[in-house]
């Protein structure tokens, strides 16, 4: 369904001319579902043959942010980290070279709350309006076009984004503000990073006790325990399977930036705390652009004995 109940019809919402930058594990099949809707796509990466299918369907290729901002209606962005997201909007080239009234950008990196505000502010005098919409699903909700998003924009704002999202995803939430949805995220990694390491030490268990475990994992998440992480990551785990849907690098980046948004409210989050050292331990290790379900292997250590 392209639109809700909002007051942009179907053909409005088809005519506008869509950017997207970032092309990586989630933003090659976001893009692709967008172009696959029949929405006219310009792109940019840092990589030009992460696009060669898109281009190869239609898209045209950008050779900057600026050149994409200069070219489109409404903007997506998916980029690794902070300082990129801040190039990319803000940088030599980056997008506020070619700001025009009436256009629309969208980050949905998983990034700092305050960066979000400070682009939205940076861009408010050209009448170009800002949101965040970082999302949750990994590489599986990217693929099927199931992720949740969670967007902190105006109201009108989100509204206009809101089509686009419903091609991309399943569930999609406004959560206030600019900034907003980057406050949500973080409670989502939060989460993520206790259930992490809660399956994690699970299957380590699991597998020192010598059972079966696709029954054991079959049999404990049609219960209390059932969650997205045991459906989806542990039966990596099982197969040795460690090929990212969520890097370690960048799932670092989100604890950093949660424990330092905790550290500004005089929060303490221990648990988060624990499982960042950990993963810091991984990309020590060589792991760091493996997926997150390689947390077993930082349990494998500290155990001396390889079981996945």
């Amino acid at each position: 369904m392209l639109y809700k109940s909002f007051k942009f019809s179907y053909y409005r919402v088809m005519e506008k001319k869509i950017g997207f930058i970032g092309l990586g594990v989630m933003g090659a099949s976001m893009s692709a579902h967008l172009q696959k809707s029949g929405l006219q796509l310009f792109v940019y990466n840092r990589t030009k043959s992460k696009a060669d299918d898109l281009i190869k369907n239609g898209a045209i290729w950008c050779d900057s942010p600026k050149e994409v901002a200069k070219n489109v209606d409404i903007l997506f962005s998916i980029v690794g980290f902070p300082n990129d997201v801040e190039e990319v909007y803000l940088g030599k080239n980056g997008v506020i070279e070619a700001l025009h009234d009436g256009l629309i950008c969208c980050d949905m990196t998983t990034t700092k709350p305050s960066l979000m505000v400070k682009i939205a502010n940076a861009f408010k005098p050209y009448n170009v309006s800002f949101a965040d919409a970082p999302v949750s699903g990994g590489d599986v909700g990217a693929r099927n076009a199931t992720l949740s998003f969670m967007v902190g924009a105006e109201d009108d704002t989100y509204e206009a984004l809101y089509p686009y999202f419903s091609i991309m995803g399943k569930t999609i939430n406004h959560n206030g503000a600019v900034g907003a949805g980057q406050h949500t995220k973080m409670c989502n990694q939060i989460t993520i990073a206790g259930t992490m390491i809660g399956v994690s030490e699970a299957l380590v268990y699991a597998a020192k006790a010598h059972l079966d475990l696709d029954t054991m994992l079959n049999t404990i998440s049609k219960g209390a325990a059932g969650c997205w992480t045991l459906d989806n990551l542990a039966p990596r785990v099982v197969k040795g399977n460690f090929d990212p849907g969520f890097m370690i690098e960048h799932f670092v980046k989100d604890m950093k930036i949660a424990l330092e948004e905790a550290e500004n409210m005089g929060l303490a989050l221990p648990g988060l705390s624990l499982v960042k050292q950990l993963y810091t331990a991984l990309i020590s290790q060589g792991y760091g652009r493996n997926g997150t379900q390689a947390l077993v292997k930082a349990l494998e250590s500290l155990i001396g004995e390889k079981l996945f």
